[in-house]
């Protein structure tokens, strides 16, 4: 899951298309949007908003894109657009106000590195500059990923967090008791942005890796967190069953609620045992642990 912003040498005016549809379309719409020479994307809530320079945009260009949504999502309807003119406006300034420190759990405040906080006794804080790069704390899914290390995270966790975008779950498993943690991303962006969140927050032990699960050598991790997309979650469960320790949990994430009854399936199928899902805005988050012979 990432977002990026339009960038700010695109010169006179911006076009924003808003595409209105199932967050699980997200990732498919960028990699469309991409070959129409779309530079900046913004998720939202029930909308992906796509931003590209008004020279490489056209009635052509749009036409194409229309024709080109109906053959991705046929043979259901394509999702509705909504076309702006924007004037040329310094978006990581303007972005960088709308960031400001959240609460994400009761024990847990995010904050960028250019907003100041004054934590309440019990409250740590976790310095995120997210840049390119999913994970601010805003999203459901980061947030009920962090509650639920709250409540299932135990001292010395050896952590792998996979597609650690910004590198906030690695560094909260660490604030919150593991004695290491492993954050792998195959995207270069998010790699170099959870490298300096890291050292943002003078955390020790959390490595981060740019490449695939299968780049990670280790394995017997005791807490896996998965805040990916679904079919990625499903696709990946074989091999996260092969990493995770003997009585480990496994965090999974960035899944709708219409996802449930898929993902506790697949679950079932490689001998995880459920051992809560949380609910946030449509989003849920789902704990499990590995099923050994003696729990069947």
């Amino acid at each position: 899951m990432s977002s990026t912003l339009p960038d700010n040498h695109m010169n006179g005016t911006t076009i924003e298309v808003s595409v209105f549809t199932d967050p699980s379309q997200f990732d498919l719409l960028v990699g469309a949007l991409s070959r129409f020479g779309f530079e900046g994307f913004w998720e939202d809530v029930g909308v992906l908003k796509c931003y590209v320079d008004h020279s490489r945009w056209d009635p052509m260009v749009e036409a194409d894109l229309e024709r080109s949504l109906r053959q991705l999502f046929e043979p259901q309807d394509p999702p509705r657009m909504a076309i702006s003119t924007l004037e040329n406006r310094n978006w990581n300034e303007e972005w960088e106000q709308s960031i400001r420190p959240i609460k994400v759990s009761e024990r847990v405040v995010i904050r960028p590195s250019w907003q100041d906080y004054h934590p309440s006794p019990g409250e740590m804080v976790i310095t995120i500059d997210p840049k390119m790069s999913f994970g601010t704390g805003y999203h459901e899914s980061t947030r009920l990923v962090i509650r639920m290390m709250e409540r299932h995270l135990r001292p010395d966790d050896r952590v792998l967090d996979i597609g650690t975008g910004t590198g906030i779950l690695a560094i909260a498993a660490v604030a919150l008791g593991a004695a290491s943690a492993v954050g792998v991303d195959t995207d270069e962006w998010a790699y170099t942005n959870a490298t300096e969140n890291v050292l943002a927050n003078h955390t020790a032990n959390i490595s981060i890796v740019q490449g695939s699960i299968e780049s990670i050598g280790e394995s017997n991790f005791t807490l896996i967190l998965a805040n990916i997309q679904r079919n990625i979650i499903l696709d990946l469960l074989p091999e996260i069953g092969r990493r995770l320790a003997s009585g480990g949990i496994a965090l999974f994430s960035g899944l709708l609620a219409a996802d449930e009854h898929d993902v506790v399936n697949a679950l079932s199928k490689n001998r995880f045992r459920i051992l809560e899902t949380l609910q946030e805005n449509g989003w849920i988050g789902i704990a499990a642990s590995n099923q050994t012979d003696e729990q069947e």
